[in-house]
């Protein structure tokens, strides 16, 4: 019986992965595809849609990698995002390996910035948004602040979706957070 609750538990943690991965690949909204198209991509929508896209897929397997209370979750979430990848009906069959390969470069570059110690992480999100879209990033200007903010959103809809779909840490009341660091239950 052990083998088999086994088995369910993991099956149950990577559904939960593939909800979670379906609540943060929702579609950029019409507006901001617009405004980074206007300010960015030449006015190329499928480009700044494409671009918002793989920003918040990044975003979300960054927040699960980070900020699970699984150590489990980010390796599962990485897997059901490649199945994602690979049942995308929006991505032809033969540029599947150069999606990948983009996603992976944006990948990068956002775990970068969420990683920089800076006040203001989302100024480095939006500054990766805006070169990865062929818009102006090195001045901190008011494009650069909204998809600063718009990213940040991203970032806290994942964190949202993960305490939804995950659940949160809870701790009995007589036991401060600052107890568990050591492992110690006072």
């Amino acid at each position: 019986m052990a083998l088999f609750r086994e088995w369910r538990a993991a099956r149950q943690l990577q559904r939960k992965a593939g909800q979670f991965v379906a609540d943060v690949t929702d579609e950029p909204s019409a507006e901001d595809v617009a405004w980074l198209a206007h300010i960015a991509t030449r006015g190329d929508e499928d480009h700044a849609r494409w671009e918002l896209r793989y920003a918040r897929r990044a975003i979300g397997l960054l927040v699960a990698q980070r900020d699970a209370l699984d150590d489990r979750t980010g390796s599962l979430v990485a897997r059901a995002m490649s199945e994602a990848f690979e049942r995308d009906e929006r991505i032809d069959r033969d540029r599947r390996d150069l999606a990948e390969r983009q996603f992976n470069a944006r990948l990068s570059a956002y775990r970068d910035a969420l990683s920089a110690r800076v006040p203001d992480s989302a100024v480095r999100l939006g500054q990766t948004l805006l070169a990865f879209s062929g818009g102006s990033f090195r001045d901190v200007d008011a494009n650069v602040r909204r998809a600063g903010n718009l990213l940040d959103g991203y970032v806290k809809e994942a964190n949202e979706a993960l305490r939804t779909v995950f659940g949160t840490a809870t701790l009995p009341e007589h036991v401060p957070p600052s107890a568990m660091a050591g492992g110690k239950a006072i």
